[in-house]
């Protein structure tokens, strides 16, 4: 079958419309684009949007690539990677009917590997493909101020760029295919011991029975200040975890930095120690909390 003819410059689509997902959109929509298609395993969820935006809510992965000059992706893992890139499959983002000549810009925070494949496969079929990893939340995705770390072709890049400008403050391009999920799995991997320690220091901290605003304004001024203690500390301390980065994804992020590790022969103990953590919330069914519920694990009288 030919390929469907290329669709409007300025059409975008989206595979995965959680909480990120959802508010790119919104914020595209917001600055001229054309939502033209977006597709979610959550039907309703797509659906929702779609009603919202006024796009086609895709019922597969090859409706989406058909309706949209840019795809953007934001899904789970790197299961779930590999299944919308599925060059084997004719329904998936790949499909060579609908594939050709369309940008694909994936902001999940998968394997380096992942990234490697899409964009092999996606060039087979006349596509192309960028990594723009996003070290921001949900806030940031609905104003347009994400922090990108993008890793492709440089000529990917620029394509992809007047895109990313309107989603990011920071669009700050790393290097070839996988460059930028090594970037993204390094900072995540420190983010996550960061909030770990946190959890510990304040939760040390209660069972002295000490001032814990004080203490975060203690920690704030010396040598225990941190970003996660702007961003999770006052959570923390009130038990607020209403989730913009979830353990869950806590615990898959520091399993890609360890994977890493263990391929250059490095041992990673904090790290270790961090995501065994993260896994003891996904195992008391905890994982859907903010990454800051770690502090359930550690202040006394919690459990």
């Amino acid at each position: 079958m030919d390929a469907s003819p290329l669709p409007p410059e300025k059409s975008v689509g989206f595979v995965g419309v959680g909480r990120m997902g959802t508010n790119m959109a919104r914020r595209l929509a917001e600055r001229g684009f054309q939502v033209a298609a977006v597709y979610d395993t959550n039907a309703a969820a797509a659906a929702g949007l779609a009603a919202e935006l006024g796009a086609f809510a895709a019922r597969s992965l090859d409706e989406v690539s058909a309706r949209a000059r840019t795809v953007v992706t934001v899904v789970s893992d790197d299961m779930a990677m590999r299944h919308i890139f599925d060059a084997g499959s004719a329904h998936s983002l790949l499909a060579p009917a609908s594939a050709k000549g369309r940008l694909f810009i994936n902001c999940a925070t998968v394997s380096p590997a992942v990234h490697h494949a899409v964009e092999a496969a996606s060039e087979l079929v006349g596509a192309e493909s960028l990594e723009a990893c996003m070290a921001s939340s949900i806030t940031q995705a609905r104003e347009g101020s994400l922090y990108l770390m993008c890793g492709g072709r440089p000529e990917t890049f620029e394509r992809a760029r007047p895109i990313l400008e309107h989603l990011g403050s920071t669009v700050r391009y790393i290097g070839a295919a996988g460059s930028a999920a090594k970037v993204k799995a390094l900072v995540n991997m420190v983010m996550n011991i960061n909030t770990a320690g946190l959890a510990e220091g304040l939760g040390l901290g209660a069972a002295l029975g000490l001032d814990l605003t004080m203490l975060r304004e203690v920690f704030g001024e010396t040598g225990a200040a941190s970003r996660v203690l702007q961003t999770d500390g006052e959570d923390m301390q009130n038990r607020a975890h209403d989730c913009y980065f979830s353990a869950a994804h806590a615990a898959k992020d520091s399993g890609i930095a360890l994977t890493l590790g263990e391929q250059h022969g490095l041992d990673l103990p904090l790290a270790a120690a961090t995501k065994a953590q993260y896994q003891k919330m996904i195992d008391k069914g905890l994982g859907e909390l903010d990454k800051s519920g770690v502090a359930e694990l550690t202040f006394p009288g919690r459990g």
